[in-house]
């Protein structure tokens, strides 16, 4: 099974709280709901319809995936959100109780995260799609877990925040398999592991 990350990006890299204000405000971050004004229905919903599609399973820090537990399953009889709620989904979390799952979810305790994942990879002919989730997924591409990026850039700059990317001083190669640029000037660019 391949990792995939899919995350909207700010210009200057920042993927903190993109869906809504109160979604996510450490450190100060006061431009939650940054995205919105750069969607494009047929572009960004493209992506995430193409790699909901190809997914066979969910994988998401405890933020993430508290926020999009509390959301999607209202949205039941629209196909994606059905699509996304049919499909099992982990969450990482030294916090969450089993008894705190829903939404179809198994829990993957923190400090088994990278075995644990490893063995996910290591089954089926699917993705495990992972969005949002920053800390997990600095820890994915340290680990090099990370088979494709998605990235979803928004013709924006926040000036600071959340950003996926791991200061561990390790190269990683990747090439850019495609691209396509929304009219609100939003780029969906993927990208796959290439060899160094």
């Amino acid at each position: 099974m391949r990792i995939v990350v899919t995350e909207f990006m700010s210009l200057d890299g920042v993927v903190q709280a993109p869906g809504g204000p109160e979604e996510d405000r450490d450190g100060g971050f006061a431009h939650g709901g940054w995205s919105h004004p750069f969607f494009d229905p047929e572009v960004v919903g493209g992506a995430f319809d193409e790699t909901v599609s190809k997914a066979e399973g969910l994988l998401y820090g405890r933020r993430t995936w508290q926020n999009m537990a509390a959301a999607w399953p209202a949205r039941a009889g629209d196909p994606f959100a059905d699509r996304l709620n049919a499909m099992p989904k982990y969450v990482v979390s030294e916090t969450l109780s089993d008894d705190e799952l829903t939404w179809n979810t198994t829990r993957i305790p923190g400090d088994e995260a990278v075995a644990r994942i490893r063995e996910l990879r290591d089954t089926g002919d699917g993705d495990l799609v992972v969005m949002g989730s920053p800390s997990l997924v600095r820890a994915l591409l340290h680990e090099g877990l990370v088979d494709e990026l998605r990235l979803i850039v928004m013709p924006v700059i926040l000036g600071g925040g959340k950003t996926i990317f791991p200061a561990d001083g390790l190269r990683q190669r990747f090439e850019l398999v495609s691209t396509a640029t929304g009219g609100t000037g939003v780029q969906v660019n993927t990208y796959r592991r290439a060899a160094e």
